[in-house]
């Protein structure tokens, strides 16, 4: 297992493994997303690469807006992290995690943050097994104008 920080020419990998993370997405809008990201200095993704595979992946960026339970600006922050199934429960979200958590360190972040849907409970015992601490729990309200 080899985790190393995704560029531009990865994009076609970034972009399978992020449709499997969040299916609801559209494959050309996502794909012109994370081509942003790749070029962003506030942002990182990083593989997870099992026999030369791309199995996984972690989306990273700054937050400097309000972070629910942080007291420093900016904050890294998880948006989002994927491992193909069969490749599970052998450390590489820790790993990507790690490296993300690395990068973050390395911007300057004292504190690192992210979240996870009420009823995912998968991500829930990932993210309190990675040391994470619960700050809040919240419901978000839309209203159309």
């Amino acid at each position: 297992m080899k985790i190393r920080q995704a560029a531009p020419g990865d994009l076609a990998h970034v972009v399978r493994l992020a449709l499997l993370l969040w299916p609801e997405n559209e494959p050309r809008e996502l794909s012109a997303e994370l081509a942003l990201l790749l070029e962003r200095p506030d942002a990182a993704v990083f593989l997870c690469e099992t026999d030369g595979h791309a199995t996984g992946f972690a989306q990273c960026q700054l937050r400097r807006d309000y972070v629910e339970g942080c007291e420093s600006s900016p904050v890294g922050y998880l948006e989002g992290v994927f491992i193909e199934e069969a490749y599970r429960r052998k450390g590489a979200a820790s790993a990507l995690l790690r490296a993300c958590e690395d990068w973050a360190r390395a911007q300057g972040c004292r504190e690192f943050a992210s979240d996870c849907e009420l009823d995912n409970t998968d991500s829930l015992r990932f993210h309190l097994g990675a040391g994470f601490e619960e700050a809040n729990r919240i419901i978000c309200f839309t209203k159309r104008l």
